[in-house]
């Protein structure tokens, strides 16, 4: 799941269909996918799985901890002492194979670790590769990868048990999107200079459709499902609110039917190697796993995400890997992930240690807490000690007032203002009011990602603290109404977004905006104030499923790049004032 090293990974193609993966088997033939290299290997050459990926416990493990965002990944340094730390503790939870996804970055140092402190650690050492043929400098680096891999493949021969050439780098959503053939290059070129079995990591997609010229090479299949993420990226794919199941019994049917679509998907995969005449290619899961947070800024998980419910998957994982050693299924299953790292921003919180190496309820089932766990155990937040379940969205008593303020002089009790992504906006109270109202504005200064930039208004809640309950607000009084604000702006480019949300009963939210240019609802650029005026039935026109008894967002500003017209990157754009900004009846 996790393309660390990768800035622009784009989560929002990880649509999960089998569909599309017989879709892919034919675009990779196409491409050249379906050819047998000269270096395949014959089925008697394949390489056995060592005792090890079928005794042990496995997890996925990384060790940033003081990054904050992708750029700050190359510049940390680990420290040996943080390292031991991190394993002793791995160690303590009852694991004894880890996989790391990087060699140069880290991969000296824990083998090292594991073997001068006499760890009882095996590894799955990872390769982390980029596409050659979209940044300049990526096949030296990968070659500079590729042979740190072989040197520590050799050079720690008794820990290292595997080798996996690339993270998801083939399923059509990657964002690596590495050619097949040149993947095949890369393992059969790393198989070559060592002595363990070797694989490539990535989603159930690709291998339910994987081209041959992979399949000749690889040892074994290290498959990837995350069944929670396609919740929120395939809505179709299972059912996860479990409605008609009593509320008493809900949670345990969401985490039973979750582990089941983890099932069809190893098991779509499985079937299509067997058709391939590889019914004797072993399998495991390469990663898999449940976040303990919801956590703003990234994928919408609420009432799914929570301590309790990534115990309920992590031991139903357990069960199906002691399935998978006697009878059929995955041989090993390796959780992702140890511990929490927060430079994903709003893709963390998969961790059973979070980031302060304090252990999950996962690990201590709210008990005492284990000696082994030095750093201590993380207390069940008072919101968070029964299983996350669906239930349906409760209105709060109507709003009754004729206007509903968020900003007037100054914001409006119970709203906050966030950034998109945290940082993509900036505002502040100026002494540069709009007629008729108070001393202040809010002075926007975007500050755009590669897409562009948001600021959202909403109840304080959620954002604030994920372990609290999304804050909504009934404003169904002002279905005739409207959403009104001044705006100044000096010449800015282009078209700007307002938009609003809801909850509604399936509980995945519901988003309509309209698009403003000069002369539409009253908006100007011109810098001098306007008053836009845009009818609530705007915004329902635009999404009939929003539900105004439950709003969570009342008044969202942005400018997405790619639907204004303006190019990714773009950047020194002029600031924005807006006040009196309202709901009227």
């Amino acid at each position: 799941m996790c393309n660390w090293f990768h800035a622009a990974r784009s989560t929002g193609r990880r649509v999960f269909a089998a569909a599309t993966a017989a879709v892919l088997a034919v675009s990779l033939v196409a491409c050249g996918g379906g050819g047998t290299l000269p270096e395949a290997v014959s089925t008697l050459d394949r390489r056995a799985l060592p005792a090890d990926f079928t005794t042990r416990m496995a997890v996925n493990y990384s060790p940033f901890r003081e990054a904050t965002n992708v750029g700050e990944l190359g510049v940390e340094v680990f420290t040996r002492a943080e390292i031991e730390q991190d394993l002793r503790l791995v160690e303590a939870a009852g694991f004894g194979i880890i996989r790391l996804f990087s060699s140069r970055a880290f991969g000296d140092l824990v083998l090292s670790v594991i073997r001068e402190e006499g760890l009882d650690l095996k590894v799955m050492l990872g390769a982390f590769v980029d596409n050659p043929a979209v940044r300049s400098t990526a096949e030296a680096d990968n070659q500079a990868e590729l042979a740190e891999t072989v040197r520590l493949a050799n050079l720690y021969s008794d820990i290292v048990s595997a080798v996996s050439v690339g993270n998801e780098t083939m399923v059509y959503w990657s964002t690596l999107a590495i050619p097949p053939e040149t993947m095949a290059r890369y393992i059969s070129q790393v198989r070559a200079a060592v002595p363990q079995p070797v694989t490539t990591n990535d989603n159930w997609a690709f291998w339910a459709a994987a081209p041959n010229n992979v399949l000749s090479l690889v040892d074994f299949a290290a498959v990837h499902t995350y069944p929670l993420l396609d919740t929120f990226y395939d809505r179709s794919l299972w059912d996860w609110r479990q409605k008609t199941v009593p509320e008493d019994q809900r949670a345990d049917a969401m985490m039973d039917a979750a582990i089941e679509e983890a099932k069809v998907q190893v098991g779509q995969a499985r079937a299509y190697l067997d058709r391939a005449g590889l019914d004797e290619l072993p399998m495991i899961v390469g990663e898999t796993g449940w976040t303990a947070v919801d956590t703003p800024g990234g994928p919408t998980l609420q009432l799914r995400a929570g301590r309790v419910n990534q115990k309920m998957y992590f031991d139903r994982l357990q069960a199906w890997v002691a399935e998978g050693r006697t009878g059929s299924g995955p041989v090993a299953i390796f959780y992702f992930q140890a511990f929490d790292e927060q430079w994903k921003q709003g893709d963390d919180g998969w961790g059973l240690f979070n980031r302060d190496r304090q252990a999950r309820y996962v690990l201590h089932g709210g008990g005492s807490c284990p000696a082994g766990f030095t750093s201590g155990c993380e207390a069940l937040p008072s919101t968070d000690n029964v299983a996350q379940m669906w239930t349906p969205p409760v209105p709060g008593d109507p709003v009754t007032t004729p206007t509903f303020e968020l900003f007037g002089d100054t914001l409006a009790s119970g709203i906050r203002f966030d950034a998109f992504d945290g940082s993509t906006a900036v505002a502040s109270s100026v002494a540069d009011p709009a007629p008729g109202e108070g001393a202040q504005s809010l002075r926007i200064t975007p500050t755009p990602a590669s897409y562009g930039w948001g600021l959202v208004f909403s109840s304080p809640g959620f954002e604030a603290d994920p372990s609290t309950p999304r804050t909504t607000t009934n404003l169904e009084q002002f279905a005739s109404g409207a959403l009104t604000f001044w705006v100044r702006t000096d010449g800015y480019p282009g078209r700007i977004r307002v938009g609003i949300s809801t909850d509604d009963d399936d509980r995945d939210g519901q988003s309509a905006a309209v698009v403003l240019q000069n002369g539409q609802y009253g908006y100007c650029n011109t810098n001098a104030w306007c008053q836009v005026t845009i009818p609530l039935s705007a915004f329902v026109a635009a999404n009939p499923l929003l539900e105004l008894d439950v709003v969570f967002n009342k008044f969202v500003i942005s400018d997405i790049f790619v639907e204004n017209g303006k190019p990714s990157g773009t950047t020194g754009l002029p600031p924005i004032f807006v006040d009196g900004v309202r709901w009227v009846r």
